[in-house]
Parts: structure tokens; C-alpha cells; sequence
């Protein structure tokens, strides 16, 4: 006899299934939720024939009554149908005209679902309600990151850290302009969440090759009809199926966002490095463990588990390109790769959001660490500041960046501060005087506006 716990865990095998992923995501693309979208679909389209004379309006109120009824038309129904015509739309039409007839037996209203319609129809445009809704979660976990990245970014306006680039000191930032340019660029994911949603949230009632041959002269108004009761637009051509180039552009951008994720989520764990330790994620250190055999550990986990998901997320980006080639007016090869990638691209990446809005608003800050490797840089990243300030005296550029440079190779070579190899220097002295060579190689001296830029990412992105 199987234990309790393999009785829990039996059937589940995606990793989706038991460990990741939340739990609002994971209903709209639940079977239940699924079914429901397809459901109301039908009862739209009978509602549109309604209006044209084709159907009584007490049968199209009859369907939209089946169809809001939660748990009328189950899915356990529709699998045992299913497994007896082995067609799953049809499986749902069968299984509503069922719990019609039974429930308004002197209207008979079930003859009526499906009229005129192809299963992709339903699908697609069950498709289009099901990438609104989940769309919807995604925005409001980007906007959620935006504001703890914005958070970040006023409260570390002025905290001065070294910049880095190839890996290697260069000149100084602050921590808060480093989180404001994450905001704004979060702040363009959402633009184009905005912008994508318009040519996502489209259905269709075409009919099997696209031609509306089958609602007899009337295939725009029906179209129309469906589309303005569900909230959608409606296509304008089509062929059995929406095209996909649509979803295409969907999932490029979801893998776009990853891509993001997996930087910022990087750069946590770049900067909880043991010999940088200018961040470090959060840490409960009355219970948390960092490691089954060493103790001392505090790993940055989630940053560490993004970055991975962000890749799984990416690689979906393949099949669905291909699914956009359909055999004439369409095929069914792209039905059961959509079945993966459309719930798993969505979980993926709304859970990768959530948990770098956790990772930046649990962010220990160590601002005296910052400090610390500043002063172990010597002050050679402040290079740069003292040829601006050699030109500002009237030395010409390529020569303040010589004498700079030669200054800066005196430093490294015998390993003193930059500021001791400067004050050698005839050249840099005369123009600078002591105290402009001590100026110029003080790192809060030059982080530029942050305070205009911070302030202009936040004009720029709160409203979206």
C-alpha cells in the first residue's frame, strides 16, 4: 500500500506542480479555469447569433447561465467524453449541451452550442481572455518591482560605490543611480506589456478556413458580436487559427522580462561575492540554513534560483517561433507544444518577478562596504575625474589622459594610492595644486546628476 505521501505527491511530476509558481497565476491556467474560458466563449457566440435572429435569446441565456454556473460542466465530464471521441473541444461542446439540455429541458437549448464555429474559434479566442488575465498578474508584479527598485534608488541616492566594467574598477556611481536605471528599465517592460496586449487580446470566429462561410453572410457581425461581449477585439483575417506571429511577440517580450530578471538577479550575486560584500539578500538568521555541511553560509538562493528559471523561460522562445509555420490554412502541430509553453512561460516568469521583488525589498544594503573597496581601489577608479580636471585647466585631452594614465601606472607598479602618484607629478600639480589633486580623486565628487536622473525615472515610470 502506497504511503500518504506518495498518495499526496502521485501524478505530480512538473516541478511547477509542487515547488514553484504562485498560486494566482496558477489558476488561470488551471484545467478548471481553462474550461471556463472556453465555456464562456460558446455562450459569446450564442449570445451573437441571438442578435442576428439565428438562435432564440432565452436558449443564448440558457448557455451563458451553463457557463457561469461554477462546477456544472466539469472537467472530469469533458475527460470522459473526451476519452470516448478523443477530440477535446468537442469534448466541451458535448459536455455543455449536456448540462443544457438538463437544466432547461423544454428549451433544448444544447443544439445550439458550437453554431457555425470551429474548435479553434473557441480555443483562440479562449486563448486571448486566458493571456489578459495572466497578463494582468505579470503587470502588477512588474509594477511591484518597479516601486521596491524605486525605493532602493531614493534611499541610496548618495551612496557612493565603486562602478565596475570588464569585471574591473572603474568610475564611481551611487548605488542609487545603479537601481534607477533596473526601475526605468522595468518601467519599459511595462510599456510594452501595454503595447503587446493590443494585438493579443483578439479573437476570431472565422470558421474552418478562415472564410466565415459557415454563419451564411453574417461572419463579421457574429465576429463582432463575440468580441465586444468578451472584451476583445476582433481579427481582422485569419485562417483556421489566430495567427501566431502574435504570440510570438508575447513570449518574446515574457522572455525579454526574464532576461531582466537574470541580470538584476546576477548583479545580487555578483555584489554578495565574499571579497565584494556590498549587498547581500535577505537572511533569517534565527532559523534560515545556508548550507547542509557549512554552517556559515547565507547563500543568495532566490537571486541563484531566477537566474536559472529566467534561462527554462528563454529556451520556450524556439517552439513557438515554429509553431507560427502551419501547413496551409493550419495544422495541428503547434496544439500540444502551446499546451507547455503558454502556462509554463507565464508561471515562470510571474513567479522570477515576484522573487526579485522580494530579493530588492529584503536588500541589506552595507554601505561601509561600498566604502571599503573604494578605498582598496587606491583611487584609481578617480582617473577619469582628474583628466576632466586637467582639461578644465587647459590642458588638452589626449594629454591630461596621458599624464593621467602614466600617474595611474606609478600607483599600480608600487602599489600607492593614486593620489601619492599624482602629487609626483610636476605637470598635474601645477595646474591642480594639492588640494585640487585631493578634490579630484574624492569619489563623491563625481557621480554626476543622480539626483535629476532618479528623479526623472520616477516622473517617467510611476504612471504605468
Amino acid at each position: 500500500m502506497a504511503s500518504p505521501l506518495a498518495r499526496l505527491v502521485e501524478g505530480l511530476v512538473c516541478p511547477l506542480d509542487y515547488r514553484y509558481g504562485r498560486a494566482e497565476m496558477k489558476r488561470v491556467f488551471s484545467e478548471e479555469s481553462r474550461l471556463r474560458y472556453l465555456l464562456q466563449v460558446e455562450a459569446a457566440l450564442a449570445h451573437a447569433h441571438a442578435e442576428t435572429g439565428a438562435l432564440p435569446r432565452e436558449a443564448a441565456e440558457a448557455l451563458q447561465t451553463v457557463a457561469d454556473q461554477e462546477g456544472r460542466v466539469t472537467p472530469a465530464r469533458v475527460k470522459e467524453i473526451e476519452a470516448e471521441i478523443r477530440h477535446d473541444l468537442m469534448a466541451v461542446v458535448k459536455a455543455m449541451t449536456e448540462a443544457a439540455d438538463e437544466d432547461f429541458p423544454d428549451l433544448l437549448p444544447g443544439k445550439y452550442v458550437h453554431q457555425g464555429a470551429t474548435s479553434y474559434d473557441t480555443i483562440d479566442t479562449a486563448n486571448a481572455l486566458q493571456f489578459r488575465d495572466a497578463t494582468d498578474l505579470v503587470a502588477g508584479g512588474l509594477r511591484a518591482l518597479r516601486d521596491a527598485l524605486l525605493e532602493l534608488a531614493d534611499a541610496h541616492r548618495h551612496t557612493t560605490m565603486l562602478g565596475r566594467t570588464h569585471g574591473q574598477s572603474a568610475v564611481p556611481i551611487t548605488f542609487g543611480l545603479k537601481m534607477a536605471v533596473y526601475a526605468s528599465e522595468v518601467g519599459r517592460h511595462l510599456e510594452r506589456l501595454a503595447e503587446v496586449r493590443k494585438r493579443i487580446e483578439v479573437g476570431m470566429m472565422s470558421g474552418a478556413t478562415g472564410s466565415m462561410a459557415a454563419f451564411k453572410g453574417k461572419g463579421i457581425e457574429v465576429q463582432k458580436a463575440v468580441c465586444d461581449r468578451l472584451g476583445l477585439a476582433p481579427a481582422t483575417a485569419s485562417t483556421q487559427i489566430v495567427q501566431r506571429d502574435r504570440y510570438i511577440e508575447l513570449l518574446s517580450h515574457l522572455a525579454n522580462v526574464a532576461t531582466s530578471l537574470e541580470k538584476f538577479s546576477t548583479e545580487v550575486r555578483t555584489l554578495q561575492r565574499t571579497e565584494i560584500g556590498e549587498v547581500a539578500e535577505g537572511f533569517d538568521v534565527a532559523k534560515q540554513v545556508g548550507s547542509s555541511t557549512m554552517p556559515h553560509k547565507q547563500n543568495p538562493i532566490t537571486s541563484e534560483q531566477v537566474s536559472g528559471l529566467a534561462r527554462l523561460a528563454r529556451s520556450m522562445l524556439i517552439p513557438s517561433w515554429e509553431n507560427a509555420v502551419q501547413w496551409n490554412e493550419r495544422d495541428l502541430a503547434n496544439s500540444a507544444p502551446e499546451r507547455f509553453i503558454h502556462p509554463h512561460m507565464f508561471l515562470l516568469v510571474d513567479h522570477c518577478v515576484w522573487k526579485m521583488v522580494d530579493v530588492f525589498t529584503h536588500l541589506r544594503v552595507r554601505p561601509e562596504k561600498m566604502t571599503e573597496n573604494m578605498e582598496r581601489a587606491q583611487g584609481l577608479m578617480m582617473a577619469e575625474a582628474v583628466m576632466i580636471a586637467l582639461t578644465e585647466q587647459g590642458m588638452g585631452r589626449q594629454d591630461a589622459h596621458e599624464v593621467a594614465r602614466e600617474a595611474a601606472m606609478v600607483a599600480i607598479a608600487e602599489d600607492v594610492h593614486y593620489r601619492d602618484a599624482l602629487l609626483r607629478s610636476d605637470a598635474i600639480v601645477g595646474l591642480l595644486g594639492e588640494d585640487g589633486v585631493q578634490e579630484a580623486v574624492d569619489p563623491a565628487n563625481y557621480v554626476g546628476p543622480v539626483d535629476a536622473i532618479i528623479d526623472q525615472v520616477r516622473a517617467e515610470t510611476e504612471g504605468l
